[in-house]
């Protein structure tokens, strides 16, 4: 009887050689048991967010270009608009710490704030 034989690429690297069926079976039977199951791992505790900065604000005036106020916290930013006319006539932005940059306000954050310039340091 013609026996059979399979490629055995349990090797390393390029070592592959050809074996006779039998005892590659026989072999593969006898030498390993159950399957390893690793344990569950235990469950992360989630990472607590590092305190906000307080926001920091830009003021431009919108004609001339000119810094009205740079770094400025909230208070500051809400007494400042309180002396313009127009929330048009100033460019907002803000510092974002992970860009290192000014961030321009929207329109709608703008009049947000616009809105609570009466407050001042409240």
């Amino acid at each position: 009887m013609a026996k059979v034989w399979v490629l055995d690429t349990g090797t390393k690297g390029t070592g592959a050689s050809v074996v006779p069926l039998e005892p590659a079976s026989a072999e593969s039977r006898a030498g390993k048991g159950l399957p390893y199951v690793p344990p569950k791992r235990a469950p992360r505790a989630p990472k607590t967010p590092a305190p906000r900065p307080p926001r920091r604000f830009k003021v431009v005036d919108a004609v001339s270009r000119a810094v009205l106020a740079e770094g400025a916290d909230t208070p500051a930013t809400l007494d400042l608009l309180g002396e313009q006319r127009s929330v048009v006539d100033v460019l907002i932005y803000v510092w974002q710490p992970a860009a290192a940059s000014w961030r321009l306000l929207t329109l709608s954050e703008q009049n947000a704030l616009w809105r609570n310039r009466a407050r001042g340091g409240e």
